[in-house]
């Protein structure tokens, strides 16, 4: 994609000219001449973004803007890397080879001279394909620059499906007591998985099915994950199981389900073959328990030996109204919109996804009739009589994305079909591929999470979890809209996904890479990409890399910004990867206990993943030479080294890291005054190993005292890990000292006494905050006055909590309460039915008066209808066997 390359090239070499003259000694005033030509480009692109698609000589004129930037990236690239490995080699070898630097600089100086004419010749060309545009201005929305904006939690539309969601609710709960399946039937785009959702949630299906796991089974599906997904809803998985084979799964699955009812919903079932290959693990037992099934092929549901049910388009009045809803949410249209809104809506020919698509487009324009009659004549020329034609549709909605949102829409190509995307790891991933540009004292990271946002809005990306502040947790996109991802990514060259391994693939000139089954086997064929910058693999099945392949990354992929190779488990940790200086973004699994210090020569390095087997991760990496790292990720706790003892402190100190904004978990001696004077931007904290360490007195001085500095911290986590000694019980510090923006505490295996809530009540502004397993422990709890002013969620976990006193007053904007292994607990107060924010009371393994008690809460919630209150519990109160 040519915006993303020439906005990614520009800022690469100006970081090269600022930060890392050195490596281009020689060729640095060419660079600088070559990063003046390039800006030239930038309005072109952006004024054009809207127009490629209208006019053949623009859109000519972008992919030769691509094909030269990806030239000049390649060049300026593989020189850099030569410099830097040529630096980094002892003096005896550079004495000896010293004559091939001289004729490498003649080369590059030659090379960058002819990009620069071809670049001239475009901008010759340029000249004509902008007087195309000069009148058609690109989307250029305006961003408030002073803060981020809240997250809009849209409550979803559903129109037209309350019937057809009754009928089925009545066939799975109805019938016989034999094991039945249910089949939802339609083209995609119709709303199946919309519908199956809706049938999921409704309250008498949660009531009556306890476990409720939901697949995506897609086209391409690893049956050892699907078993392992739906295992996971009935028992805690262990390492030992992702070793099983498929066979031993499904008979583990069918011994935990023999007993039980439940309702499995297998989303997106293409093929009878992926039936039979399924059903393997589901027991035929006469629990009335139920398989809820969508599919486009209605040869599955008879195979099934299930009805099919299959789903209508809508009419053109519920076509209207799912419009009217998604484009004005609870206002009108205004009446000079209506008919026309009206004849977009019945081109669509009453397909959902279709529908909420333009919608979206229509929502992020101005309103008026000029704008709308251009989108009913497209949608008319892109529908003809065939409302199969939908993909044409989609890409209307795509096309008239702003130019710096294009690049990120495409970006959900490189994960699988159906795949539940982390928020947290897509994010990381769009900034550190350059998709994200500073916007004013706003972050990358916050500005990232407003595009997604508006991708939400647009209805291009689906919302799957939010998480306790209302953000969103996790992401996917329909699999019609992964198909136009993957359709328009293969034009641009943005990106390849590679399936088939009757040939090793030629890579060509696509920069980005992702596999998600059969990795070893394609990492064995030894393919080479010299202009490859990601590669990415997110299959859930993890196999371990034989060593004889443990150099291919550093290998065969020289140029490589972003590596993401979780799902592999790597013999060991691969040193080589040193040589891969244009790192930007790693995540990496195996059985690592130590970070080496070779990582600080990754100087680009943002964002480093490590998830270990082990319990404790030694980083001998020196992070403070790493300038711009932002994240630091290890599943182990792990013990940072210090700056040099000679470093100076304050405002001019040169190790101070500004752009660091996570650090999870290191352990508790690492909470050094040195460590955290020098992470003035943190805004994540995770600590993890023996708390105690943290709060000792060592003359005069207390770690804990140290996070007092750390004035932008929102999130910390504090795990008390004292294996293999059972952890002792805690004390927290005053409430001075701790992080003074604190929104969200989560405390783990502290054993804290519950007059220390007096303190946590206290923190200003804490939204949220989670007790996990033997965070608390007493039998009491009487909640104090004046505090949790703005608390909007609290989870308490594993206690032997049995009376909490409390009140509305205590928790006045509590919105959600979840309890998990509370059984000791005898009620919850029944003052908490009088917080008017409270929507929904979680309980999971609850005692039957604490049930009892919750239930009541809600009855009176619906006598006063403070609000509407929404009761979960886990696992249901199973009927009297004579009465099922």
């Amino acid at each position: 994609m040519a915006d993303a390359a020439v906005e990614f090239l520009l800022l690469n070499l100006k970081q090269l000219l600022l930060y890392n003259a050195d490596l281009i000694y020689g060729v640095k005033d060419q660079v600088d001449q070559l990063y003046n030509d390039l800006s030239m480009f930038k309005a072109f692109l952006k004024d054009s973004t809207e127009n490629r698609s209208e006019y053949e000589t623009v859109k000519a004129l972008v992919r030769q803007i691509r094909d030269v930037v990806y030239e000049a990236e390649d060049v300026i690239d593989s020189f850099v890397v030569h410099s830097a490995l040529h630096r980094a080699r002892g003096t005896i070898y550079r004495v000896i080879h010293g004559i091939d630097y001289p004729v490498k600089l003649r080369t590059v100086a030659k090379d960058i001279q002819s990009i620069r004419n071809k670049i001239n010749e475009i901008y010759q060309k340029q000249s004509f394909g902008f007087g195309i545009i000069q009148h058609r201005q690109g989307d250029r929305p305006t961003r408030d620059s002073s803060g981020k904006k809240a997250p809009v939690v849209e409550e979803e539309n559903v129109v037209g499906f309350d019937k057809e969601a009754e009928t089925l609710v009545e066939r799975l709960m109805g019938g016989k007591p034999e094991l039945e399946v249910v089949s939802i039937i339609g083209m995609g785009g119709l709303g199946k998985t919309t519908l199956a959702r809706k049938v999921f949630s409704d309250p008498a299906i949660e009531f009556e099915f306890y476990i409720r796991p939901w697949i995506y089974v897609s086209q391409d599906y690893s049956r050892k994950e699907v078993f392992l997904d739906i295992l996971s809803s009935v028992h805690k998985l262990t390492d030992e199981m992702y070793k099983w084979s498929d066979e031993r799964l499904a008979e583990e699955l069918r011994l935990h389900l023999q007993t039980r009812r439940y309702l499995i919903v297998m989303d997106d079932v293409w093929t009878t073959g992926a039936w039979d290959d399924l059903k393997m693990a589901f027991p035929k037992n006469n629990n009335r328990s139920r398989i809820l099934l969508t599919s486009r092929n209605r040869e599955v549901a008879v195979h099934a030996n299930s009805p099919p049910y299959f789903l209508r388009f809508l009419n053109n009045d519920e076509s209207w109204e799912l419009l009217e809803k998604k484009v004005f949410r609870k206002e009108s249209c205004p009446p000079e919109l209506e008919d026309l809104g009206k004849q977009i809506a019945k081109e669509c020919c009453g397909l959902p996804l279709a529908i909420v698509v333009i919608a979206g487009l229509l929502m992020k324009k101005e309103k008026t009739c000029e704008w709308w009659e251009k989108v009913a004549k497209s949608v008319s020329s892109y529908v003809a009589s065939d409302p199969r034609q939908c993909m044409d549709i989609l890409a209307l909605s795509y096309k008239h994305l702003p130019y710096h949102q294009k690049a990120c829409f495409l970006y959900f190509g490189v994960f699988p079909e159906d795949y539940e995307i982390p928020v947290w790891k897509l994010i990381k991933l769009w900034v550190a591929e350059g998709f994200i540009q500073q916007v004013g004292e706003i972050s990358l990271e916050d500005t990232a999470e407003e595009q997604l946002e508006d991708l939400v809005d647009r209805n291009l990306v689906l919302v799957e979890k939010r998480r306790s502040n209302g953000g969103i947790k996790t992401c996917r996109v329909h699999d019609m809209l992964h198909d136009l991802c993957l359709r328009e990514a293969e034009e641009e060259k943005f990106l390849q996904e590679i399936k088939e391994f009757g040939h090793v693939p030629t890579l060509n000139k696509y920069r980005r890479l992702c596999i998600h089954s059969r990795v070893l086997e394609y990492i064995s064929s030894k393919p080479s990409g010299p202009h490859v910058r990601s590669f990415l693999c997110f299959g859930g099945e993890q196999r371990e890399l034989p060593r004889e392949h443990a150099s291919f990354f550093h290998e065969a992929f020289t140029l490589l910004r972003m590596m993401d190779i979780k799902s592999i488990s790597l013999p060991f940790f691969p040193v080589k990867i040193k040589n891969l200086v244009h790192l930007r973004y790693v995540a990496l699994y195996g059985s690592f206990e130590i970070l080496p210090a070779s990582i600080s020569d990754l100087w680009n390095l943002e964002t480093i993943i490590v998830e270990t087997s082990a319990r404790s991760l030694k980083i001998e990496a020196d992070i403070w030479k790493m300038s711009q790292l932002r994240h630091l990720f290890t599943s182990a706790s792990s013990r940072l080294r210090g700056p040099p003892a000679k470093a100076r402190k304050g405002d001019k100190d040169p190790l101070v890291r500004r752009n660091l904004q996570t650090i999870s978990t290191i352990s508790p001696e690492s909470c050094t005054e040195d460590i955290l004077a020098r992470t003035p931007n943190l805004k994540k904290l995770g600590i993890r190993g023996n708390l105690a360490t943290l709060m000792e007195n060592k003359g005069g001085s207390i770690l804990f005292n140290n996070l007092t500095r750390l004035d932008h911290l929102v999130k910390l986590k504090l795990l008390n890990d004292t294996f293999p000694h059972p952890p002792s019980n805690g004390i927290l510090p005053q409430l001075y000292k701790f992080p003074p923006n604190l929104k969200k505490l989560t405390l783990a295996d502290t054993l804290l006494d519950w007059e220390h809530m007096s303190t946590l009540g206290i923190l200003p502004k804490l939204e949220v905050l989670k007790l996990k397993d033997n965070a608390f422990k007493g039998q009491r709890w009487k909640a104090f006055d004046g505090g949790f002013r703005v608390l909007k969620f609290l989870q308490i976990a594993r206690t032997d909590l049995v009376h909490w006193e409390a009140s509305s007053h205590h928790f006045p904007r509590l919105q959600r309460l979840v309890l998990k292994h509370c059984e000791s607990l005898e009620k919850i107060p029944s003052g908490l039915g009088d917080i008017s924010a409270l929507q929904s009371i979680e309980l999971y393994h609850a005692s039957p008066t604490a049930v009892a008690s919750a239930k009541q809460i809600q009855k009176q919630n619906e006598i006063l209808t403070i609000s509407r209150l929404k009761l979960l519990i886990y696992p249901p109160e199973l009927p009297i066997m004579g009465d099922v």
